[in-house]
């Protein structure tokens, strides 16, 4: 079996599909506490339980189940028919963050347990309690960034366990101290293993590279009125160096940046990309997704915002507010009559004309890359085609679930851009560094190479040198529609910069329509030229409170810990 294959019948198996996974379920659930070493004692018993972690890790979704991608995070780089809202505006009674990451916590301590007590090898024991300490740290941390303060068991708990089953929240910088250790362990620990969808200490370190620079970033910038507790120079310090060693280990690895940037989102087979750490493998046929169903569709789409589309570079290295490029925002008329966007993208960063069509789609002048009948039209005239592979025929393309490109999880421009952030968040970036890094992606987007004291932006208002800004919007150009922009936000101590009252005011505008002239010109609601992303209605606000740094905790479970005679403290504001 392939490896390729070996991953989908390791989904099938986590998904419970598979009689053998059944029938194993029926002789040793989850939720029996008694630990039986003869069954931790079977390599084929560990490995169904350590591979149901694989679900975790989201990519495009499966089926029709929302993925990681294009439009999963609020942000300031698209506008979507929810724009005017927060992630939440109300507290909810459940929330499968919450459970579901629990669940995942549990089902590690178990398999650290459990390996614990079986006959296996030392070794093959280390080796699932490193995995099992990975997945352990990836969920703590996803619970942490969402909620900040959660209760923290470091053991599967008997149900008799009743105190510290109901133990209160426990402050989340010594949760990502916890985090840390797990990521130490797993990265150093982990048997080396070759292949894309495996285990491996690759991964360990592309997660632990991807962690420590939120933790470092995110202790560096908050604050006490708005995250609750000060600025920890000394704990930031700590985890971008942590985050610097992880990518440090996986870029001395054999791995290359692919020549054309878009391919790492759309292809059908990563399995030979250079590029690629870890992937999803999906299969026509057998498991498949529906992201490309919302980039080629006849439903209005997320459009790109004007403040995303202006943050790309000019081909002479300069921001907009510098270049001496023709520097016109304006869409032209094309020889069949479309609004294009030729002459703008060519003279910017070669990744705007690969995440955007080359031609404007908005209501009254819809155009289609799918089939000549269907209609499709973005929010801001910006219609997204990253994820779009022109290959794969129509039907597939713009049917629901039908998708099957190969999804990018870990892959080396993102550990460039992670490692060149925490080094230059630490002050010690060098050249050198820039060259082997930042500068490799530069010199893919067609500009030139980035130096240690880049000129002045004004755009530049989040109180961050030159040099920190410009690796920034390097990372908003690698990353954009990837769902990272509003984590970087909240480690950056910038979600007030999405929001209607304190924010940037081109994140609710789209394309300048200045130069159509079309029958449906005026029938597009517009501020000024530009089109308004809130279709005219001035009402749609997303003001600003700090609150909206932490998820609210679930009622119910409050309320179950009330039941129990214990308190769960709620976050502030809610």
């Amino acid at each position: 079996m392939t490896k390729k294959f070996l991953y989908i019948a390791l989904l099938a198996v986590a998904a419970g599909t598979m009689t053998s996974w059944n029938e194993m379920l029926d002789k040793e659930p989850l939720d029996k506490i008694t630990v039986n070493p003869a069954f931790w004692s079977k390599t084929s018993n560990v490995d169904a339980q350590v591979n149901r972690f694989y679900e975790q890790f989201l990519g495009y979704g499966n089926g029709t189940g929302s993925g990681q991608f294009y439009f999963q995070s609020l942000g300031d780089d698209q506008v979507g028919a929810n724009f005017d809202k927060w992630k939440f505006t109300n507290v909810s009674s459940s929330s499968g963050t919450w459970n579901d990451g629990y669940t995942e916590i549990r089902r590690a301590n178990l398999i650290i347990a459990g390996v614990a007590s079986g006959t296996l090898t030392e070794a093959q024991k280390t080796n699932y309690t490193a995995i099992a300490r990975l997945m352990r740290a990836k969920t703590y941390y996803e619970l942490v960034r969402a909620f900040g303060d959660v209760p923290y068991y470091d053991h599967a708990l008997d149900p008799s366990e009743t105190q510290a089953i109901y133990s209160d929240r426990t402050d989340r910088d010594q949760v990502m101290d916890k985090v840390l250790e797990d990521l130490n362990y797993a990265a150093a620990n982990i048997t080396a293993q070759s292949g894309k969808v495996v285990w491996s200490k690759d991964l360990a370190n592309a997660i632990k590279s991807e962690i420590c620079l939120y933790e470092g970033t995110y202790r560096k910038y908050r604050t006490q009125a708005e995250n609750g507790k000060a600025a920890d120079e000394a704990g930031a310090k700590r985890f971008l160096q942590e985050a610097v060693n992880a990518g440090a280990a996986i870029m001395s690895q054999n791995y290359a940046i692919t020549p054309e940037y878009g391919t790492i989102y759309n292809s059908t087979d990563l399995s030979s990309n250079s590029e690629v750490i870890f992937f999803k493998n999906y299969v026509k046929s057998t498991l498949m997704h529906s992201t490309i169903d919302y980039t080629s569709s006849s439903t209005q789409m997320s459009g790109m915002s004007k403040d995303a589309f202006d943050s790309y570079l000019f081909i002479d290295g300069k921001p907009l507010a510098t270049t001496s490029c023709d520097k016109s925002d304006a869409a032209v008329k094309d020889e069949n009559g479309k609004m294009s966007l030729e002459p703008l993208l060519a003279v910017r960063d070669k990744r705007l004309g690969a995440v955007i069509d080359h031609v404007l789609l908005f209501q009254g002048e819809p155009n289609t890359r799918v089939a000549d009948d269907m209609a499709m039209t973005a929010s801001t005239g910006y219609g997204v085609k990253k994820f779009d592979n022109l290959s794969i025929p129509t039907g597939d393309r713009s049917t629901g679930n039908t998708n099957y490109t190969d999804a990018p999880l870990y892959w080396l421009a993102k550990i460039y851009v992670e490692y060149a952030e925490a080094k230059a968040e630490l002050g010690t970036i060098t050249q050198a560094d820039l060259d082997n890094t930042i500068n490799k992606l530069q010199a893919r987007a067609g500009l030139p190479n980035m130096t240690l004291t880049p000129e002045a932006d004004p755009k530049n208002t989040y109180g961050v040198s030159n040099l920190v800004w410009e690796i920034r919007r390097v990372r908003r150009a690698e990353m954009m529609f990837d769902g990272t922009r509003y984590w970087d936000l909240i480690r950056w101590h910038m979600l007030k910069k999405i929001s209607t009252d304190q924010g940037e005011s081109d994140v609710l505008l789209g394309a300048n329509l200045v130069n159509d002239d079309s029958q449906a010109a005026g029938e597009i609601a517009k501020v000024g030229t530009y089109i308004d992303g809130r279709k005219g209605d001035a009402t749609l606000t997303r003001d600003w409170n700090a609150r909206n740094y932490f998820f609210p905790i679930p009622t119910g479970q409050i309320t179950l810990y009330k039941t129990a005679g214990a308190t769960l403290t709620q976050n502030p504001g809610w």
